[in-house]
């Protein structure tokens, strides 16, 4: 279960919004420009470092949480004293004070909330407090793992263009058999027309996957905050943990420390000092005065001194005060819902995650070990049995493109358990990705 203590939000625990707002102000907008540390070759881990301070969505939200921390201190401080200067019974239009009546006159007023209004506006303040940093938290996860998407479905289409660049220089091979047969007699022309027309759809399927990584470089630059031209990112995806952990031990761990959950909780311990404080709102605050007036007599300056004490009366409690409650106690209701939801939620998702690494992890052992080989061994088999007439070349090309849709079904499963160990970081709160130095000339 999400921890539900420590509402405060201490300088430790603000310290990753600091961080972040002074990164972002070291870090200027790049604008038409890239910067000269994104000249380096930029890993992902690297990228997530980067995106966690330069996304625009984690700076919003770093924004608000210093915000949410700066209106604490109203919360915990009653009204201001009100002080108040006055001219009393002064003659019109000469302004002459009057001889009898006449005085000048300094008030002050204070109002003094009743016993525990400001200690649950300052607990819902605080808890406001820790929920928004708790969310910035969230954001970086959620930028890290857009990150990581976009970083793997480039890899990915750029393995994609690889492959169809191979697969066709062995179509081309394939395609001079065919021809050299089929000018001795041997084969027939429609092979060579059929081998010309995969050519041409690989390099239709190069075109494609370069257009997609293309698309995955911008979506890189925007969470970066640059163009895509100055970006030079790695081609090769990160390094997964050896294990896949169990999904017990995969929920205890996101209902302890996700950072949405333990902003969920948060909100709901400020919707609890919320009811709270509406229910105090029925009883009257009270309003304490002093007031010090003189005036000019025969025989000198007379000085005269008042006490006041007076009340707010709740003469509207049923339209105002006890309305009040209702709507307290409403969005108390909602939080809690909310909070239920998001832990529903991260259960459900984390099975769903599991279960896609769990496939991924033996289907990709599984193509690894057996699948590829026998395919390789068909393919080169086949086209040796079509120089010999033993098979037509039909054959041939089925086998090739067997064997490349399973190197291309390789780099899928490759790219989906990156993309869950991604997820699964945001839905944990915990790196599962390895996090190397940055490039030179990079700020932390």
């Amino acid at each position: 279960m999400p921890s539900t203590s420590g509402a405060v939000v201490s300088p430790r625990g603000f310290r990753a919004v600091a961080l972040c707002l002074a990164a972002s102000v070291a870090l200027p907008s790049l604008g038409a420009q890239p910067a000269p540390f994104l000249r380096d070759t930029l890993t992902l881990p690297a990228l997530q470092q980067l995106a966690a301070v330069r996304d625009p969505r984690v700076r919003a939200a770093a924004a608000f949480a210093t915000a949410a921390v700066a209106r604490v201190g109203t919360a915990t401080r009653p009204p201001d004293p009100e002080l108040q200067l006055g001219a009393m019974n002064y003659s019109l239009p000469g302004l002459r004070p009057d001889p009898v009546l006449g005085m000048a006159q300094l008030q002050v007023m204070q109002m003094v909330p009743l016993p525990g209004k400001l200690g649950a506006a300052s607990t819902a303040a605080r808890s406001r407090a820790a929920s928004a940093e708790a969310r910035t938290r969230d954001v970086v996860l959620t930028v890290r793992a857009d990150v990581a998407v976009a970083y793997l479905d480039r890899w990915e289409a750029l393995e994609a263009a690889r492959l169809a660049g191979e697969t066709r220089r062995l179509l081309e091979d394939a395609a001079s058999v065919a021809t050299a047969m089929y000018r001795v007699g041997d084969g027939r022309q429609s092979d060579v027309l059929r081998a010309r027309v995969e050519i041409a759809r690989m390099d239709e399927e190069v075109v494609r996957m370069t257009a997609m990584a293309d698309a995955a470089a911008a979506r890189l630059g925007a969470s970066l905050d640059t163009l895509p031209e100055g970006l030079l990112v790695a081609a090769t995806p990160p390094p997964f943990p050896d294990t896949l952990p169990s999904l017990s031990a995969l929920l205890a761990a996101a209902l302890e420390a996700r950072p949405m959950l333990v902003a969920g909780a948060a909100a709901v311990r400020a919707a609890d000092a919320n009811a709270d404080l509406a229910r105090r709102e029925l009883w009257p605050d009270l309003r304490v005065g002093v007031q010090y007036g003189q005036r000019r007599m025969d025989g000198g300056i007379d000085r005269m001194g008042s006490l006041m004490v007076g009340a707010t009366l709740p003469v509207f409690a049923r339209t105002r005060q006890l309305r009040m409650r209702d709507e307290a106690s409403a969005m108390r209701e909602m939080a809690e819902a909310e909070l239920a939801m998001m832990r529903a939620d991260t259960r459900r998702r984390l099975a769903e995650v599991h279960a896609m690494l769990a496939s991924a992890r033996r289907l990709r052992a599984l193509y690894r070990t057996t699948v590829l080989p026998q395919a390789d061994a068909a393919a080169a088999s086949a086209l040796a049995s079509y120089r010999s007439g033993a098979v037509d070349f039909m054959t041939v090309l089925d086998n090739r493109m067997t064997a490349t849709r399973y190197r291309r079904e390789l780099v899928a499963l490759d790219a989906t358990e990156g993309r869950a160990w991604a997820e699964l970081e945001m839905l944990t709160g915990r790196p599962w990705l390895t996090s190397p130095a940055l490039p030179a000339g990079v700020p932390r």
